[in-house]
């Protein structure tokens, strides 16, 4: 009976080491920017029915979602980042179950949103001049000029075209990651520009008086 139990207890134990050593292939799933599926069309139409979203209910997480996410948290007290995690979506009575591979996972929200906009505002253009789009932006959030964040500077109203238009919306390409990425390590092409435009679609008087430092592709860069 001894033995028995001694080996049981092996066996248990030896089970508990394999479990131990396995690796974690999923995570919490929390919804951002760049998400897409049921779970979000869920939250939109939660928050649809509570007028804070008018938008589609099309489960992908654009600017409309986030806006309409920050919105609800501003209003029942919850912290303000546009994210879908676990309190928030208590907060609009639903369970987020699913889980997104570690293999897997979107780019981090300040990456992709910043590969967002350089796609919306130079895909077609040299990858160098896609860089220097992401470098304008991370210039401005060092300056005391400009709002300390990437979605601040992006956000800034009229600020950029792309947002106006909707077309931060789309999924930036690998090309974009890779632009936004190499401009977060440091990569900056216009040497500390704030300002760029294109002189053949830009007719303000403002932005054409700016002195004129580099030209990359269809853009000329400005400090």
């Amino acid at each position: 009976m001894r033995k028995a139990l001694r080996a049981g207890k092996l066996i248990l134990l030896a089970l508990l080491i394999v479990c131990a050593a396995l690796p974690l292939t999923g995570a919490q799933a929390a919804l951002r920017r760049g998400s897409s599926g049921d779970d979000v069309a869920a939250v939109q139409k939660r928050l649809k029915q509570w007028g804070y979203y008018s938008g589609a209910v099309d489960g992908i997480f654009g600017y409309a979602t986030e806006r309409a996410v920050r919105w609800f948290q501003e209003k029942n007290g919850l912290a303000v980042d546009g994210v879908v995690g676990e309190k928030t979506a208590a907060a609009m009575g639903l369970n987020l179950k699913s889980t997104v591979s570690a293999a897997t996972k979107p780019a981090s929200g300040d990456v992709y949103l910043l590969a967002q906009c350089i796609y919306s505002e130079s895909r077609g253009e040299p990858y160098k001049g896609q860089v220097a789009v992401g470098a304008v932006v991370l210039n401005r959030v060092k300056s005391s000029a400009f709002p300390n964040s990437i979605s601040g500077v992006i956000y800034q109203r009229g600020a950029f075209s792309a947002v106006d238009d909707g077309q931060i919306n789309f999924t930036p390409n690998d090309s974009a990651l890779k632009a936004a990425k190499d401009a977060m390590n440091g990569w900056d092409p216009t040497g500390g520009c704030l300002y760029y435009y294109n002189p053949a679609k830009t007719s303000n008087r403002w932005i054409r008086s700016r002195p004129i430092v580099l030209r990359i592709g269809n853009h000329v860069f400005c400090k």
